[in-house]
């Protein structure tokens, strides 16, 4: 049955399918070159088309990269494992360790296109923060390049009557980032709720994340909660799904 499934698939199918195998067998390496068109082309006897399109089967789950003149490699960035649950942990943000430094795992981090603003609350956001539609909100938005790749863009909504004249206003709120300036608040999250969907990006998110043609994002709605329930941060995250590997580690 599934030889039958094989023979029913598309022919570029079967191709990506194979050169999937042969990078996963280490034939092929991060950074090396896979064959190209006119070669995938005199192997399977298959049109330019066909060929092209296995190819852009492996670019679009983030297998390989085009390189313009040079051919298609394989994908050499090394995706960042996002432990969803131990991340957050106050441990780390309550003991002066910024989140997105402690999971880059010593790996060059670096956050730009920072901007705090503020702003009426959209009626969505309002909604979860308990507070009324069109009332202040602190936006902190910002992009996120790990290992000269740009993998995420982050926006943060905090009520601003709640971080007022502190340092969560800030571009650099310290160490720690804003939630351990939540803690000196009185405000300390204890408890955190995602959400997780995924869709193609918009314009705008392929071009700040440079994504290649094709490739998802995978959108992650994360909102801190103190002890006593109030809800003190909406986090609306949108990932390269290329270069990240969701982990979730529960007891059961």
């Amino acid at each position: 049955m599934s030889n039958e499934s094989g023979r029913r698939q598309p022919k570029y199918r079967r191709i990506a399918d194979d050169l999937r195998v042969a990078i996963d067998r280490g034939e092929y390496g991060p950074g090396d070159r896979l064959p190209g068109e006119n070669d995938l082309m005199a192997t399977y006897e298959v049109a330019r088309m066909t060929a092209r399109q296995a190819l852009g089967v492996l670019q679009s789950e983030g297998v390989a990269e085009a390189r313009k003149g040079a051919g298609v490699f394989v994908r050499a960035f090394r995706p960042l494992r996002r432990r969803g649950i131990q991340r957050v942990s106050g441990s780390r943000w309550g003991g002066g360790r910024s989140i997105w430094a402690a999971e880059s795992e010593g790996r060059n981090l670096v956050v730009d296109q920072i901007e705090v603003t503020e702003e009426a609350a959209r009626e969505d956001v309002a909604t979860v923060l308990g507070i009324e539609a069109g009332e202040a909100v602190c936006v902190r938005s910002r992009r996120f390049v790990l290992d000269g790749k740009p993998v995420l863009l982050a926006t943060s909504y905090l009520p601003a009557a709640l971080v007022a004249g502190s340092a969560v206003v800030r571009e650099d709120p310290g160490p720690g980032g804003i939630y351990a300036r939540l803690a000196e608040l009185g405000h300390a999250p204890a408890r955190f709720r995602e959400e997780i969907r995924s869709r193609m990006p918009s314009a705008d998110e392929a071009g700040r994340l440079e994504l290649a043609a094709g490739t998802p994002v995978i959108l992650v709605c994360r909102t801190a909660y103190t002890d006593d329930g109030q809800p003190v941060e909406v986090n609306e995250m949108t990932l390269d799904a290329a270069s990240y590997v969701l982990e979730y580690d529960f007891d059961a």
